[in-house]
């Protein structure tokens, strides 16, 4: 991989060596050869073309479509950068090469632009919606196998924060957990116990669980499937103590009605795992 965009990537907060896996995968389904293609076309044939937004939204995945094309041998040059807000018909990525090069790379390079800059147009939707006040969209881990770093990329792209990104990042004490220890208390207490600077978040199901998870010790909770009077009466008793995420059912729509209860997060698995694709087309020139 080129140098500047192995640097591109890592400065967006991505591994480079963990992309070009991801590319090499996608390549290898499409098999060694293209037989529509290279029938057709001889190998000094070159072709040029523009991937253009056919819609309005924000842009996410443009250096990790580009190792397609450095992959391929094929000529690119970003024109939007990740983030953007972006118009029908803005040109994103110019790119020139041998045609049957370009023509493999058009379906990998859409697949991973689209569905990124998908993530980050829902995720800007309820950023804006979101603004002024303090709490922010966040990230879960409902995410496709391999494509977790991507997507929550996409995420910070379109203005929201990332949840934890594995197992071992932090403890998050689920109902499953609860039940199966017996309390709160005792779930909680096993984890600092063998993790005792690990960072806890506990779901809770109620106010009394709330009030459980303030008194052992947690600084963040997850209030799970809460009405906004609910959520309100949880901001009023934990007063401060601990970072407070809405969690479940929630929609667009009522974002608003469940940031100004005073939750610092909304957790929406919804950005990474049902986000419609932003319509994207290559068209040669």
């Amino acid at each position: 991989m080129d140098a500047r965009l192995a640097d591109r990537l890592e400065a967006a907060g991505l591994d480079p060596d963990e992309v070009e896996r991801l590319v090499r995968t996608a390549l290898d389904e499409d098999g060694a050869v293209d037989v529509t293609s290279t029938p057709i076309f001889g190998p000094e044939e070159r072709a040029s073309g523009d991937f253009t937004a056919r819609e309005d939204g924000v842009a996410a995945g443009i250096p990790v479509a580009e190792v397609v094309f450095d992959l391929l041998g094929i000529e690119h040059e970003a024109k939007a950068a990740d983030g953007d807000r972006v118009f029908r018909g803005q040109v994103l990525i110019s790119v020139s090469g041998p045609t049957r090069a370009v023509l493999r790379a058009e379906r990998i390079a859409l697949n991973l632009l689209t569905h990124l800059s998908g993530i980050a147009t829902a995720t800007r939707a309820w950023a804006d919606a979101l603004d002024g006040t303090k709490a922010r969209v966040r990230d879960t881990r409902k995410t496709l196998p391999g494509l977790r770093s991507v997507q929550k990329y996409a995420v910070r792209c379109g203005g929201g924060v990332n949840h934890r990104m594995g197992l071992s990042d932090s403890a998050l004490i689920k109902d499953n957990h609860i039940a199966a220890a017996g309390s709160v208390t005792k779930a909680y207490a096993a984890i600092r116990t063998a993790y005792p600077s690990l960072h806890i978040q506990v779901e809770c199901d109620t106010l009394d669980q709330v009030e459980e998870a303030v008194r052992v010790g947690a600084t963040s909770i997850l209030l799970d499937n809460m009405s906004t009077d609910e959520l309100t009466a949880a901001v009023r008793l934990v007063d401060g103590r601990a970072e407070l995420e809405a969690s479940g059912g929630l929609t667009l729509e009522g974002a608003r009605d469940v940031a100004v209860t005073g939750v610092d997060y909304l957790a929406v698995g919804a950005l990474t795992h049902s986000a419609r694709v932003f319509d994207i087309g290559l068209d040669f020139t």
